[in-house]
């Protein structure tokens, strides 16, 4: 068995309940979807029982009413597990700076960008907008539009005649 299958294996055995959403995108890459619930005691397992040590980044993404996020953690030899969850907009997620204070700078990203609460953040610097950035303000929203910009002009219509004096191509 591969290291790759064997965290699959071990994942499935301690959470039986996640046995259809952890799949092999290919060797050394594992991906978990994990419901918000179940995520602290996921999380906690892969780092301290099953060696991932590293935590590389965390993405965020806005697929609608909910907010999700992935977290990529990797253990020597080069193994990596996407643990994918997500939060409806306007509920918070817990920070994981007790197991990576590294991870304050990706969250306050999630912060400042998606608007993301996170539980347990401790206190610092915005990041990666400027203070003097409206807080209201989240510009990876994909509804997201600046302060005081007009809404969009409509195209124009294609079978409008066109103005006198000029031609339409």
């Amino acid at each position: 068995m591969s290291e790759t299958e064997a965290v699959k294996a071990g994942l499935e055995a301690t959470f039986p309940q996640l046995a259809a959403s952890v799949r092999i995108q290919r060797e050394r890459r594992v991906w978990v979807d994990v419901p918000q619930e179940s995520f602290p005691q996921v999380f906690e397992h892969l780092v301290k029982t099953m060696g991932f040590s590293t935590l590389c980044t965390i993405t965020g993404l806005d697929v609608g009413a909910d907010l999700e996020f992935i977290y990529h953690l990797a253990k020597d030899g080069g193994v990596m597990v996407n643990l994918k969850t997500r939060c409806p907009k306007g509920r918070s997620i817990r920070t994981v700076t007790p197991f990576f204070t590294g991870a304050s700078i990706y969250e306050r990203e999630l912060e400042d960008l998606l608007g993301a609460r996170v539980e347990g953040l401790p206190p610092g610097p915005r990041y990666p907008l400027p203070d003097e950035w409206p807080t209201d303000q989240h510009p990876l929203l994909k509804d997201w539009k600046p302060a005081g910009a007009p809404a969009a002009a409509a195209a124009p219509d294609a079978a409008a005649p066109a103005p006198q004096g000029e031609t339409k191509t």
